[in-house]
This record gives C-alpha cells, sequence and structure tokens, in this order.
C-alpha cells in the first residue's frame, strides 16, 4: 500500500475562506520594528499568543514596500494562523494590513501606537489577543483530504549527502505527491545557476518557461549591476565547500533533485505571492534559510521540507520545518535537529523509494499535529526579504 494516495486524508484546521492549515497559532504581528516591543509585550500577557518582530518597516519604498506588505500580510493569512492581532506605530499602514488580512475571513484587529503610547496600546491589544487565543482554543481539527495540502522545499547546508541523499527524498515524496492535487513549490534562484536549462525543462507551458527565464535572468542581471565577477564567498558557501560542493553548478544540480523526476513546474511566481492552482511552482526567492522559508509561509505553504547534509537548525513561527538529513557523522551529532533520518541511503539500508516514503510519513504525523524538532526547540527564525536600503 502506498504511504499516500487519492484517498489519503489528514486532520488539518478549515479556516474561514476554505484553506486548511495543519497549526492554529493566534499572531502578535507588528508591522515595523518601532512595535516589537509592544508586540512581544502582548505575547507575554497573553498564553498562547505568538509575537512575531522583526526589523524592518521604516522608509521602505516602492517595490521592497510592496514586498514588505506582501510578507506580512500573507503570514497573516496562512492557513497555520487562526487570527491575528496587528500593531503599528500608524494607523494607515496598520489597517491596510489588518484589512487584507480581513478578507480571509479570519478573526484579525488593529492598533495603531502613535496617539496612545505603548501601555495603552498594550492593553487594548492585549484584550483582543485574549478574546482570540480562548476562541482559537475551541477550534477542533477535521479531516480533510490530501489535495488541500500546501508543501514547500528549500534545502541549507548542503553538502555531497544532500544531492545523493537527502534532496532525492524531497523529490521522491514530490513526485508521490504531485499527482494528488496537491499544491508544491521550491525556488532558491540563485542556487540553481548553471543548471537552469534543467529547470526550464521541465516547465510545462512556453509560457512558464519564459516566465521562469525572466525570474532567472533578472537575477543575474542583478548580480551583473553590482559588478559582481562571481558568487565566491557566498555560494557555494564555506560549509558547502567543506562538504565536498567546490562549485555553484555542483549545488545546482542536487538543488535541483527535490524536484524529483515526474514533476512538472506549473507556474512561476515572484517573493511572497501566492500561487493560484495546484502543482509544482517555482518562486524566485533568496536561498537564504530563513528568508526563503519566511516568503513561503507568507505564500500560504502549512508544511515545509528542509534537507540538510552539514546541519541547519531553522524554524519558523508558522510553518513546520521538516529536516531530512542523509549525512550519518550530521544525524549522530545534532540528531535533535533532524526529523527523518535517511542515511541508511548512502550505506544500502534503504532505497530511495522507501527514504520518500519515511518522509511522507513523518509529514502526515506533523500534519496530524505532531511537532517538528525546529518547534520543539523553539527555532522561529522570520526573516523578511529586503529589495533597496530604506529612502
Amino acid at each position: 500500500m502506498p504511504v499516500v494516495s487519492k484517498k489519503t486524508t489528514f486532520l488539518g484546521y478549515r479556516r474561514e475562506n476554505g484553506r486548511v492549515g495543519i497549526r492554529n497559532h493566534v499572531i502578535v504581528l507588528p508591522v515595523d520594528d518601532l512595535s516589537n516591543a509592544a508586540a512581544e509585550a502582548v505575547a507575554h500577557n497573553i498564553k498562547g499568543a505568538l509575537a512575531i518582530p522583526h526589523p524592518y518597516g521604516r522608509l521602505q519604498f516602492g517595490a521592497d514596500l510592496e514586498l514588505h506588505f506582501r510578507t506580512l500580510i500573507g503570514t497573516g493569512c496562512n492557513p497555520n494562523v487562526a487570527a491575528v492581532v496587528v500593531i503599528g506605530i500608524e494607523d494607515g499602514w496598520t489597517k491596510k494590513i489588518v484589512d487584507a488580512i480581513a478578507t480571509t475571513g479570519k478573526p484579525v484587529s488593529g492598533f495603531g501606537i502613535e496617539g496612545h503610547g505603548d501601555h495603552d496600546t498594550i492593553m487594548r491589544a492585549s484584550k483582543a489577543a485574549r478574546e482570540y487565543v480562548q476562541w482559537a482554543s475551541e477550534k477542533q481539527r477535521e479531516v480533510c483530504k490530501i489535495s488541500e495540502l500546501w508543501v514547500s522545499t528549500k534545502c541549507g547546508e548542503s553538502d555531497t549527502t544532500s544531492g545523493c541523499g537527502a534532496n532525492p527524498t524531497v523529490g521522491n515524496a514530490f513526485d508521490k505527491l504531485y499527482g494528488l492535487g496537491t499544491t508544491l513549490v521550491f525556488g532558491e534562484t540563485s542556487e540553481i545557476t548553471g543548471g537552469e536549462h534543467i529547470v526550464a525543462a521541465r516547465c510545462r507551458t512556453p509560457k512558464v518557461r519564459e516566465d521562469f527565464m525572466f525570474m532567472f535572468n533578472r537575477y543575474q542581471d542583478m548580480i551583473n549591476r553590482h559588478k559582481t565577477s562571481d558568487l565566491s564567498e557566498s555560494q557555494p558557501t564555506k560549509g558547502n565547500i567543506a562538504g565536498g560542493l567546490t562549485t555553484i553548478e555542483e549545488k545546482a544540480l542536487g538543488n535541483i533533485q527535490k524536484i524529483g523526476k515526474k514533476c512538472k513546474v506549473d507556474g512561476v511566481i515572484d517573493k511572497a505571492e501566492v500561487p493560484t492552482h495546484p502543482g509544482l511552482w517555482f518562486m524566485d526567492s533568496s536561498s537564504a534559510a530563513a528568508e526563503m522559508v519566511t516568503l513561503c509561509a507568507a505564500s500560504g505553504y502549512v508544511a515545509h521540507f528542509f534537507p540538510t547534509g552539514q546541519g541547519n537548525v531553522i524554524g519558523n513561527p508558522i510553518l513546520p520545518v521538516i529536516k531530512i538529513c542523509a549525512n550519518p557523522r550530521t544525524v549522530r551529532l545534532m540528531s535533535e535537529h533532524i526529523d527523518v533520518d535517511t542515511s541508511g541511503l548512502l550505506q544500502r539500508d534503504i532505497d530511495l523509494d522507501q527514504a520518500g516514503d519515511k518522509l511522507l510519513e513523518n509529514l502526515l504525523r506533523t500534519c496530524n499535529g505532531r511537532l517538528t524538532a525546529a518547534e520543539a526547540l523553539g527555532h522561529r527564525e522570520f526573516v523578511l526579504t529586503r529589495l533597496y536600503e530604506s529612502a
């Protein structure tokens, strides 16, 4: 019997707009860096509320400001979030985020600090957060179809075992999920350099191929504009090189293993945009672990596959990160961070199909409520992607 089929179900939280989440968070979302203290004070007052501080939101403009709003709004709209308290220094931007999240139908309130100060704002926001936490605590999981699941992927601290073991494990799992109507995404634009022709050849239509190459070439143009002749000191990283990946092309070929052998690229989205239909999507994104995972959460994904070779500790406040590792040394030394041990692949104790099934079994357990290692350890990395310096 396959681990997943069209009859497979999981226990999720159905939101007001019909989307399904696997967590039930009430978040306190600061619009800007000045509002972090108030947001964290509210979360301290109300047990069960989760503050998501970040360092940006002042004097951003243009596409950078649009991405800032898109990321924060997408985070609040994510189906793993039951309700949202938004706090900003100014009323205007706060209301913009509140109104956008409200389109999902979920409870959301906004509070501006100017003209009130921290004490009054924290008091009013705490009252709202308390009501939301108590309301969310009565939400019940219900049976959901596997086709309603959205799964993202990104790798980090890669080495030779990544391309030979952990990444193909994700690819095998993606192949099995792909035909079931799930919505999948991959990205890391810089880390497909040298393998972009392979991804282009996997695009379903000429239009999708054109959109993909636009995103890839836009990244290359940015590198050229900044007079960067290569990606030394960044791609591959020192850790990648220590792990045996000496060129960006080697890294790219391993990275592309995550989309399996059967999947087609069905669509292309920009950073933190939301897919419009099931299938496999490419999202233009940073290869920095926390940035990419944050963007996936903002795009609406509810579970994340994160293969690692040398060992990465990344988590996210609202998106459960499932770590897969095929390096026996890393599994031994960093066992508390690894959810799925596929080191048996390199030792020939299991085959790729069995490794993919192990990952899918863990995915279903995570969907049904099991905490990932990152969640249990309190890893809540939330890092916004910036395009420009501030005005």
